[in-house]
């Protein structure tokens, strides 16, 4: 019995502009799984939002409305923090002990994070337990041991005196060196974790192939290695810089009148005078000055790597 005939195959190109206008007519639909998995995700997130709405939102919301309301509706709160010295005073402390403790957080945590990032596992393990050691125990307790190291009968002047830097103690409890010690020794490890974490990326067959064209030590750290670390050097700063602008314990147990900080200003306007207001616009500067420090990050970083 004969074979049917069998029609001829379409030609390849015939079907590549079929399989075009199909492609355009009719897109692909998402798939039902993703499409609940992200519902899935969504329905996770939403209790830890809900959280975060009422308990920081809200209140915040509320305190920084009030600079606007309180007394009146007005901006009189704004004007009083600049007719006054006293805020203005307190607002250049806080900006000026926070642009000194972020230098040196830098400069001392720079040779530990290269230390995690280059040397062996055994001392990358040790180094992450020293620097991780502190947030086990409380800021309130960690800044009564640092009133303790820096009395006058503290073992650092003992030290001093022992080793003959000092004929008598210093004066380092209730002044500017004793806010920023104790600022620089809790704030350290924020620094540390994101220079790791950069350095930990970087190859080192970089600095290898400088020093084999011809560049010295110190002129291939600062044209390949340091600038490779500027996103962790931006970010361990930011961190720094911020966290310190909203201290109050630290200043509050280490600092003098002179070291009165933002923070411990909006806590007397509050529980002293019942002001409100002025409390309010000192938290609205204190934010926006974070936020602006955010966006120079962001913008910082973006540079960056549009550079790469």
């Amino acid at each position: 019995m004969p074979e049917p005939e069998r029609l001829p195959a379409m030609s390849s190109p015939a079907m590549s502009n079929v399989d075009a206008v199909e492609a355009t007519r009719a897109p692909a639909r998402p798939d039902r799984r993703v499409v609940s998995l992200r519902l899935a995700r969504g329905w996770l997130v939403l209790p830890a939002l809900l959280l975060l709405l009422l308990a920081f939102v809200g209140p915040v919301g509320w305190l920084l409305a009030r600079a606007f309301t309180q007394p009146q509706p007005g901006l009189q709160n704004f004007e009083l923090l600049w007719q006054r010295p006293g805020y203005l005073q307190v607002l250049w402390n806080t900006v000026a002990i926070s642009a000194l403790v972020t230098p040196v957080c830098l400069v001392l945590g720079f040779p530990i994070a290269h230390a995690m990032a280059t040397g062996s596992a055994r001392l990358r393990r040790w180094l992450t337990f020293i620097v991780l050691l502190p947030f086990w125990t409380s800021l309130l307790v960690r800044t009564f041991a640092t009133v303790i190291l820096l009395q006058r009968n503290g073992p650092v002047n003992a030290l001093l005196m022992g080793l003959g830097l000092a004929s008598a103690p210093l004066p380092m409890l209730y002044n500017l060196p004793g806010v920023l010690a104790g600022a620089i020794q809790v704030l350290l490890p924020f620094v540390i974790f994101p220079l790791h974490a950069a350095m930990a990326r970087i190859d080192p067959a970089y600095m290898q192939a400088a020093l084999t064209l011809g560049a010295r030590p110190a002129r291939a750290f600062l044209r390949v290695y340091l600038p490779l670390t500027l996103p962790g050097l931006l970010t361990g700063a930011t961190l720094v810089f911020i966290s310190t602008l909203g201290y109050f314990v630290t200043p509050a147990m280490l600092g003098g009148p002179r070291q009165t900080m933002v923070a411990q200003m909006i806590q007397d306007q509050i529980a002293q005078f019942g002001n409100w207001g002025v409390a309010g616009a000192l938290s609205l500067l204190l934010l926006a000055i974070s936020g602006i420090l955010f966006l120079l990050l962001h913008l910082a970083i973006g540079r960056k790597a549009a550079w790469r």
